[in-house]
């Protein structure tokens, strides 16, 4: 892999653990997003409320140099292998981030050839590296060279996926720009969680142990 460090924004954060009721609620929406479930009244999806709400906000978030007008956004693949109509949630934020003008189109140009272990289960010895995020996807349906690429995810912890989808990106287009988004980041240490609403913007960085590092 060539990419060391990726740049990443995020507009929620979660803590999977503490008890105030702002780390409690976290959790409800992390569930929320991970299944675009409804919510609001009128009932919006997730997915769609996340678009509508970086609309309204692009101008103040410090990751809105991500969503240029020609910018590609393309969904990461979940750990598992695609079956047809399982619910793509990463596909979901990028086509409502487009429907609202947030990018130019979604590419699904990357897939899973492999199934990985799935992270957010994992005991954290056991969740796949970004070599092996890296080595389990390829690109498919490759019909342009974009100047600026979007991964985009649903929750990001430690970057491994993101970074490894990077890299094979890269692979394919060596003078693409890519970056990635994440609606939520996790905050391990409960200590250092203060609200859901934190807008951010900072890397995912490859050690030489082969594990990745995000920061914040």
């Amino acid at each position: 892999m060539n990419l060391s460090q990726l740049e990443f924004g995020a507009l929620l954060a979660y803590t999977p653990r503490g008890s105030t009721p702002e780390a409690l609620h976290s959790k409800d929406v992390m569930i929320a997003l991970k299944r675009d479930q409804f919510v609001n009244k009128p009932p919006i999806l997730v997915s769609e409320w996340v678009a509508k709400r970086m609309q309204g906000k692009i101008a103040e978030l410090p990751f809105r140099q991500f969503f240029r007008s020609n910018t590609i956004l393309v969904p990461v693949p979940k750990s598992s292998l695609m079956q047809p109509n399982t619910l793509w949630v990463p596909e979901r934020i990028a086509n409502a981030l487009v429907a609202v003008g947030l990018g130019k189109r979604v590419e699904s140009w990357l897939i899973r050839t492999k199934a990985v272990p799935k992270a957010s289960t994992s005991s954290p010895s056991m969740r796949p590296t970004a070599e092996q995020h890296y080595e389990s996807i390829s690109v498919q349906g490759i019909l342009s060279k974009p100047d600026e690429i979007l991964l985009v995810d649903d929750v990001v912890t430690r970057g491994a996926a993101l970074l490894g989808c990077a890299n094979r990106l890269a692979d394919a287009f060596p003078q693409s720009h890519i970056h990635a988004f994440a609606v939520m980041r996790t905050i391990s240490n409960s200590t250092e969680f203060a609200n859901i609403y934190e807008p951010c913007i900072g890397s995912i960085d490859l050690l030489e142990t082969g594990e990745t590092i995000r920061r914040p």
